[in-house]
């Protein structure tokens, strides 16, 4: 049969009280004990009793952890600040040493300063500026090809643009010709106009001899026999039915 449900409130009895404290205060110990060595974790523990007497337990230190403590709990800002700066000036010594190992570099690449350098340190120089030279003929090789393609782009285009003026100037010379062409026919027909109609008019006023081609049906004149206008052709020797 298990225990019942203890209620917590404080012990009355005074035996009793002192005998759960140092049992429970035991296990306690024990306990704290026990999670430093199984989780590695740094423990302190502080114990008062009601009489004041102080018991203690301390993984590493309980001076040292109480420090810790008090670093942690109450100057947390003032830390975090701290080991920022910290990281800070970390990087920019870094980066100062990386801007100093390149100007060096560039120095040493350009030629000054090669005293200080032995054989090996030159014979790396010398293969990374072949290398800088390979890569420097080869972009011009590219270069040169591209700036030829665009050369004969270019006199292509110019041909083009040439052959193109001179369709376009053939074009508006043999537009300009029917122009005139249409010009000088208009004014030609308006003046034949104007003629036909002065010609027929002075037709209509002046009548006079006219020659007449083609032909027209002969009407007989009264009085003239129809037998002898079949038998004999009139004096135009033209058979009846065509006169001039």
């Amino acid at each position: 049969m298990g225990r019942g449900r203890v209620e917590l409130k404080r012990i009355e009895n005074k035996i009793n009280r002192q005998v759960t404290f140092s049992k429970r205060r035991n296990g306690l110990l024990k306990k704290a004990y026990e999670l430093s060595v199984l989780c590695d974790a740094e423990v302190a523990l502080i114990i008062f009793s009601s009489r004041g007497k102080l018991y203690e337990f301390g993984s590493a230190s309980v001076t040292k952890t109480l420090e810790r403590y008090q670093r942690c709990c109450y100057t947390p800002q003032e830390n975090s600040i701290e080991r920022e700066t910290q990281s800070w000036y970390l990087e920019a010594t870094k980066l100062k040493a990386k801007y100093e190992s390149l100007q060096r570099t560039q120095r040493h690449l350009l030629g000054e300063d090669l005293g200080p350098l032995n054989v090996k340190e030159l014979q790396n120089l010398e293969k990374q500026l072949e290398g800088a030279l390979a890569l420097a003929r080869q972009r011009k090789q590219v270069l040169t090809e591209q700036m030829e393609d665009l050369r004969k782009k270019e006199r292509h285009l110019g041909d083009l643009n040439r052959h193109l003026k001179l369709k376009l100037e053939a074009e508006g010379q043999n537009l300009k010709a029917i122009q005139d062409y249409w010009n000088s026919g208009a004014a030609d027909g308006s003046s034949n106009f104007h003629l036909h109609r002065a010609q027929s008019s002075q037709m209509d006023c002046d009548p006079g001899p006219v020659l007449q081609i083609g032909y027209h049906h002969y009407v007989p004149a009264e009085g003239s026999s129809v037998s002898a206008s079949k038998s004999m052709p009139d004096e135009t020797n033209f058979f009846q039915g065509w006169i001039l």
